[in-house]
C-alpha cells in the first residue's frame, strides 16, 4: 500500500483526480488530492499575494499535520512547479516524485518562463477582482482546451474550472535543497503530444527510463483515468 498525494494544475481543483483517486483507492492505497488555496471548493479563501508558495506550503502542511512519508506526489501540469517545492522543502517526507504531464523547473524558473508560450497570452485575459490578478477564465479554457472531448467529462470539468492566480505562475521557484531534492526517484507520465519540447533523453536518464506517454488530451486523468492508474501503480511498486 502506498500513500499518494494528487496536486493538481493551473485552473482545476482536487476534483480533476477523482476518477484516479477512487481506482487508487480501491486497489487499497491512500489517496489525496487537495485543492489548492483559492482553488475548486477553497475559491473563496482568494486572498492578495497568493502565489506559487502559498501552494507549496498547502501541501507541505499536509505532509507535516498528517505526518506522511515515503509520500508519492504527483503533480498535474502547474503542479509540477508545486511538487518540485515540496519536494525541495520536506525531502524527508517524500519518496517519489512524479510528473503528469507537468512542468519540470529548475531553480529560479517560472512557469511564466518555463512554458511561456502557453501562458504568456493568458495575461491578455487578467481581471483583478477582490485584489488578485486573475487569469484564464472558464470562457478562455473551455474542457476541449485541455483536450477533453467526451461531452460527460466536459459537462462535468466546464462546472469547475476557473481562474488562476496570476502570480503562481510569475513567482519563480526558489530551492535551498536542491542536490536532496533531485536525488529523491522521479517519474514522468506524458502526453505525446507534449514530447515535442521536452528533453526526453533527460528526463529518461533521471528517472532511469520510467517514462511513459500516451496519445490523449493534457487532462489525462479524466480522460485515461485507468491506465494513468495503472502507471501510479508502477511506480507504487518500486517503493517496495
Amino acid at each position: 500500500m502506498a500513500t499518494f498525494m494528487l496536486v493538481h494544475g493551473g485552473h482545476h481543483g482536487g476534483w480533476c483526480y477523482k476518477k484516479v483517486a477512487r481506482l487508487l483507492q480501491a486497489k487499497g492505497h491512500v489517496v489525496y488530492n487537495p485543492s489548492m488555496t483559492g482553488m475548486g471548493e477553497r475559491e473563496h479563501l482568494r486572498f492578495p499575494g497568493m502565489n506559487l508558495d502559498t501552494h507549496i506550503t498547502d501541501i507541505v502542511r499536509i505532509l507535516e499535520v498528517d505526518d506522511l512519508t515515503d509520500v508519492i506526489l504527483v503533480g498535474h501540469s502547474y503542479g509540477g512547479m508545486i511538487i518540485t517545492g515540496v519536494a525541495d522543502r520536506a525531502t524527508d517526507r517524500v519518496g517519489h516524485r512524479v510528473y503528469l504531464d507537468a512542468a519540470y523547473p529548475v531553480n529560479g524558473e517560472s512557469l511564466l518562463v518555463h512554458a511561456g508560450a502557453n501562458i504568456a497570452p493568458l495575461e491578455a485575459t487578467m481581471r483583478v477582482i477582490d485584489g488578485v490578478e486573475l487569469v484564464g477564465f472558464p470562457e478562455h479554457m473551455p474542457p476541449h482546451f485541455f483536450g477533453i472531448t467526451d461531452p460527460e467529462d466536459a459537462a462535468f470539468t466546464a462546472a469547475r474550472l476557473g481562474p488562476q492566480p496570476w502570480a503562481c505562475y510569475t513567482q519563480p521557484l526558489v530551492l535551498t535543497n536542491e542536490a536532496a531534492m533531485r536525488a529523491i526517484p522521479e517519474s514522468h507520465i506524458i502526453c505525446s503530444s507534449t514530447t515535442v519540447g521536452r528533453d526526453m533523453d533527460l528526463l529518461r536518464k533521471r528517472s532511469h527510463g520510467r517514462v511513459w506517454d500516451i496519445d490523449t488530451g493534457h487532462d489525462l486523468m479524466i480522460t485515461e483515468p485507468e491506465w494513468t492508474a495503472a502507471r501510479l501503480e508502477d511506480v507504487a511498486a518500486t517503493l517496495g
